[in-house]
């Protein structure tokens, strides 16, 4: 098993979680975050003064696949969020030793 993790920009998160349902991946986490890589941040007019955000608003999105369904959602994944622009975000791959289904007791991929 594989937990990937996607930063990507918010407006995304509906079309990917849709996209990752229909490949049958049901159970998803999504936390709010900030950050910035190579675009920097952001200048922004507030009250007529220029102030420079340091940090912009993504989405972190994890999900947990069996090995046999990682390259189709990274390219599902890849493809739902990429505009081709400065800020699309970074997926992350780490290997998952075990799940635990915590009210059944099920473990490995009957847990997920």
């Amino acid at each position: 098993m594989k937990k990937i993790e996607i930063i990507m920009r918010p407006f995304k998160m509906e079309s990917v979680k849709e996209a990752l349902l229909e490949l049958g991946i049901h159970g998803m986490t999504v936390t709010e975050a900030k950050g910035f890589g190579r675009q920097g941040g952001r200048k922004e007019l507030y009250r007529g003064a220029e102030h420079h955000v340091d940090f912009v608003s993504k989405v972190k999105l994890e999900v947990v696949v069996d090995d046999e369904m990682l390259d189709e959602a990274l390219e599902t994944i890849i493809s739902t969020t990429r505009t081709g622009q400065v800020g699309d975000g970074k997926i992350f791959i780490y290997p998952v030793q075990e799940a635990i289904r915590i009210r059944t007791g099920e473990r490995g991929s009957d847990a997920l």
